[in-house]
């Protein structure tokens, strides 16, 4: 069985952003993330509205960081550390079968400019080489094209269709999920 290890925290870098750790300084960005609803639109979930959830969130993240189940990284342009743009989290990891789920969000006003497919590149490269996963999954809202076209151009291939599997909001809501194995 894998020993997952995710402390101390490691930094990622790409051409033009920093990876970092989220801190209790994000809440209010965090915040505007949870609660705005292009940010949601593909997303099944309750905006967030107070800063007491945005830092309640924080807490989970950090306590899942603590316990090897979870990580999750701010997009930060490499110029402006404190500037976030959106988060990436591998979590939901499985070290038996060594496979972790990989999740992410970008603000509306930071999309189309590739920056998500240099942090998903720099989080697959982590994954599969200094954690030592062998595969990683990724749930998408059928309808978000963007995020298919991200997982699909990081070589990720759909493996499931699952109808109506979700109920939110008095809807019943498909989802797919996608996965990539690692590079042999």
């Amino acid at each position: 069985m894998l020993n997952i290890q995710l402390l101390p925290f490691p930094v990622l870098r790409t051409a033009r952003l920093t990876l970092r750790q989220l801190t209790s300084t994000d809440a209010p960005v965090i915040q505007l993330f949870r609660s705005d609803p292009e940010f949601l639109r593909y997303i099944p979930r309750l905006p967030e509205t107070t800063l007491a959830q945005a830092q309640a969130h924080l807490n989970l993240l950090d306590q899942l960081l603590r316990t090897n189940e979870g990580i999750a990284w701010g997009l930060c342009r490499e110029e402006r550390p404190e500037e976030l743009l959106g988060t990436i989290c591998l979590w939901q990891f499985q070290p038996e079968n060594y496979r972790a789920e990989v999740g992410y969000g970008l603000h509306p006003a930071h999309g189309g400019q590739g920056l998500m497919t240099e942090a998903l590149e720099a989080v697959v490269h982590y994954a599969f080489g200094l954690l030592g996963l062998h595969s990683l999954e990724a749930h998408v809202d059928p309808a978000n094209a963007a995020s298919i076209r991200l997982l699909e151009k990081q070589g990720f291939v759909r493996e499931g269709y699952f109808r109506e599997n979700c109920y939110f909001q008095g809807r019943f809501l498909d989802s797919a999920v996608y996965s990539r194995l690692a590079p042999r």
